[in-house]
């Protein structure tokens, strides 16, 4: 896992995402963004494809019979009695057979744009009607017609059971019925039940079985070689898609609730190198799944522009005013764009960015031989040391235990070597006077209501920082204001 998760929480969001779906393994998906832009791209268009009703509808249909299929392979090889695990057997490679001819179908019905999407389309056509595919399908169907046609009769005389071939012996149903009819009180009301999958037979069962099979030992034996020559029925290419498209179903899925709640994701355009910068209404996309799913109401949403030579947003106001949410979620979506994901925001422009580092505070380690000045100093000459112009560093309330001299001159050192590089930065601070550095540098404060000081609108405005958010809120609620003073002085 990336050293920047924790900070940024998405080790939360990829425990959101993966919860359920543990047998797919999907953190190396998450955790192992692409490359190239074109990759980016590819998978964009998939996940573009996939927010389609008519495509994802049937993919999570083949993903939900993938899984059935996967707990009857697993329940097959648990079983005692061999009849039983072959049948259980035969009944995955049914589904499974069904599963791909209605996911091919469904594709080439819905014509997805996408490359990927495309590509599955035209290999699952090709496979369904492959020579092998085609064997096994119609192996499987006729094994299972023989079997449905199988009929027996049970003789129970006491504690003995005799097994014997069906000699169009009559129905004796009618009779039984006829007998008591006469018991019958007015319309008899239907009762539906619902039966469970059933994981074991008795010894009972297990003979009755036996007994079936000696009656017909050729279905049986045909069953048997069915299971033994057919365990690696899987098409390798299937089971893939299977396991990768699972990746963009948990994302969508989350980003659908919280579309329904009101917040908007959209797909960012990716820029190779600062300049024009922008994320529109973007949130924390974990804070947001958190409220939702506490039933409260969604978090306030922010933008952030940067133009020509700007490097580094330089965010300050009060304590507890949505700072380092706002330094989060500009940490998230670069990395969700990497990914090739729809971004929270409504509309975005962001740098294709080749790492992200982050400068959280940290407890200090009574371990470490190190202070925690020291601690930190050396976090950040790593970063300074690998940063490139196309890197992200988010830097949150660093240097906070020292002093105010000292924080100043290592926060201005540190945005000095950011700035040489090129890189683009969010830094969290409570020192004004580094957003006042130079023309790279973009002044971002938290405000708080006019009515009433303390309370924070958790809304970032790009303004100066003057450190006077609360003194103009409290002169706007006194009408302590120039323009209100002259106002009333002019009566």
């Amino acid at each position: 896992m990336p050293a920047f998760f924790r900070d940024l929480h998405l080790d939360q969001l990829l425990e959101r995402l993966t919860e359920g779906r543990e047998e797919y393994r999907m953190e190396p998906f998450f955790c192992a963004p692409p490359e190239s832009p074109g990759d980016i791209a590819y998978r964009q268009e998939v996940a573009r494809d996939l927010e389609r009703e008519a495509v994802r509808g049937p993919v999570q249909r083949f993903g939900e019979a993938m899984r059935t299929l996967r707990r009857y392979l697993e329940r097959s090889e648990k079983l005692y009695y061999p009849y039983q695990r072959d049948r259980w057997f035969l009944e995955a490679v049914r589904l499974y057979c069904d599963a791909v001819r209605e996911l091919g179908e469904a594709l080439r019905a819905a014509a997805p744009a996408s490359r990927g999407l495309r590509g599955l389309a035209a290999y699952l056509e090709g496979y369904a009607g492959s020579e092998g595919f085609l064997a096994l399908a119609g192996e499987a169907e006729r094994l299972e017609e023989a079997l449905d046609r199988i009929r027996y009769t049970l003789l129970i005389r006491g504690s003995r059971v005799t097994v014997s071939t069906f000699e169009e012996e009559p129905d004796y149903g009618a009779e039984v019925l006829a007998t008591f009819e006469r018991f019958a009180q007015g319309a008899a009301r239907e009762v539906r039940f619902s039966f469970q999958e059933p994981v074991e037979m008795n010894h009972v069962e297990a003979e009755v079985l036996e007994g079936v099979a000696r009656l017909e030992p050729e279905t049986f034996a045909a069953l048997r070689r069915f299971h033994e020559g057919r365990r690696g029925f899987l098409d390798p290419v299937v089971r893939r898609f299977d396991r990768e498209v699972q990746f963009y179903l948990a994302y969508l899925e989350l980003a659908g609730r919280l579309r329904a709640a009101g917040l908007a994701f959209c797909y960012p355009e990716l820029a190779e190198a600062p300049g024009e910068l922008y994320a529109l209404d973007t949130f924390d996309l974990v804070l947001a799944e958190r409220r939702l799913a506490a039933g409260e109401a969604p978090p306030v949403c922010n933008d952030f522009k940067l133009h020509g030579p700007e490097r580094v947003l330089v965010v300050t106001g009060p304590n507890q005013g949505g700072k380092t949410t706002f330094a989060r979620a500009v940490g998230q979506i670069h990395f969700l764009a990497r990914l090739g994901l729809p971004v929270p925001g409504r509309a975005a422009r962001l740098l294709r960015t080749d790492r992200i580092f982050t400068h959280f505070e940290r407890e200090e380690q009574m371990e470490s031989l190190h202070g925690k000045l020291e601690e930190e100093l050396v976090r950040v000459r790593a970063i300074l040391e690998e940063a490139t112009p196309r890197s992200l560093v988010v830097l949150n309330e660093s240097f906070a235990s020292t002093t105010l001299r000292d924080a100043l001159f290592l926060g201005r050192e540190i945005l000095g070597r950011i700035l040489e590089r090129g890189a683009l930065a969010v830094y969290v601070t409570f020192l004004d006077e580094l957003s006042r550095l130079g023309p790279a540098t973009v002044s971002m404060v938290s405000t708080v209501s006019p009515e009433n000081p303390a309370e924070r609108t958790f809304q970032l405005v790009r303004r100066p920082a003057d450190g006077l958010a609360y003194a103009e809120a409290l002169a706007e609620k006194y009408g302590l204001t120039y323009r209100t003073l002259r106002r009333r002085l002019a009566r």
